[in-house]
């Protein structure tokens, strides 16, 4: 499968934004998807995971109230809704294909297929 990640740029801190991943193929269904996102200097992080069927999220605990991820496998596109934008959000975000197990890991060497990275820069 091939990711294509959208939806990055420059917003003001407190605002929000809505990221896409989209992907090739006809069995996006079939992966458990993941989005990471790596701040500049920093390893790249978990920020969030969905299950095949969309049914089970999980989110960093830092993180949760403010992203919200989602797909629709009809449109073989996954979404991360991210609100209240703060600075240290600045980072290359990263749409990840995992095609083993039945759960989503933090590790990146565990997902398989990769997208481009869109970068989200905040300012204060």
């Amino acid at each position: 499968v091939q990711l294509q990640a959208s939806g990055g740029g420059l917003v003001q801190a407190a605002g929000s934004l809505r990221l896409s991943c989209a992907a090739s193929g006809r069995t996006f269904s079939t992966y458990i998807m993941g989005w990471f996102r790596q701040p500049p200097g920093q390893e790249r992080e978990l920020v969030s995971a969905i299950s095949r069927g969309g049914s089970i999220t999980y989110y960093v605990d830092s993180l949760k109230g403010r992203f919200t991820i989602s797909r629709d496998n009809a449109k073989n596109t996954m979404y991360l809704q991210i609100n209240s934008l703060k600075p240290e959000d600045t980072a290359v975000y990263y749409c990840a294909a995992k095609s083993t197990g039945d759960v989503a890991s933090s590790q990146p060497a565990e997902y398989n297929y990769w997208g481009q990275g869109t970068l989200v820069t905040v300012s204060s």
